[in-house]
């Protein structure tokens, strides 16, 4: 079992029988002697994504949870389930819509690049790429002679997702996307 202090972001833990994967850590050390440091964890239930906050001295033994990490590329989506197949013994995982509902607008068939977390074989979340490239299905039309400032307009994308574009982006154009944020970042 790690202590709090070996937890990092994206790591899996069992608490009151539940399994949650660190989102964010913040580190205390308070100024007085003799007080130990606190770990402030930040955690997401997986699956479901209910989020839940938890601090630890750093001696606090936590319980771990054997998580394995598969390479997969999503293959179809059938009713509510996301099937997604290992690249390298083509099995095949399927997950409920719910459990990764924050990650649906970026899935395109055929994407790889995902990250599959599996416990005792059993597919419990996906971790998308940092960046993905999409294209723009339909915008209002770009204005010509449109000034020098950074002005947006929305734009939606193939697989529903809407975002903000930069004036300048035509339909069919292919953009680079932030998973994180849900935001443009550049052309393809």
């Amino acid at each position: 079992m790690p202590k709090a202090s070996e937890i990092k972001r994206g790591h899996v833990v069992e608490i009151n029988g539940s399994l949650y994967i660190a989102n964010q850590v913040d580190v205390k050390s308070p100024s007085a002697r003799g007080a130990a440091t606190l770990y402030k964890i930040r955690f997401n239930q997986v699956p479901g994504g209910r989020k839940h906050e938890e601090t630890f001295v750093g001696d606090d033994q936590v319980k771990d949870v054997q998580l394995e990490r598969r390479k997969v590329s999503y293959l179809y989506k059938e009713d509510d389930l996301y099937t997604f197949m290992d690249l390298e013994d083509y099995s095949q995982y399927s997950i409920n819509g719910t459990a990764i509902e924050a990650q649906q607008p970026f899935l395109m068939d055929g994407m790889e690049g995902i990250t599959a977390l599996l416990v005792d074989g059993n597919l419990i979340t996906i971790e998308l790429p940092g960046t993905v490239v999409m294209e723009v299905k339909e915008t209002v039309p770009s204005m010509k002679a449109a000034s020098a400032t950074g002005r947006t307009k929305p734009a939606i994308i193939t697989t529903g997702l809407e975002l903000q574009v930069p004036e300048y982006i035509e339909a069919g154009e292919k953009v680079k996307v932030n998973t994180e944020t849900g935001k443009f970042l550049s052309r393809a």
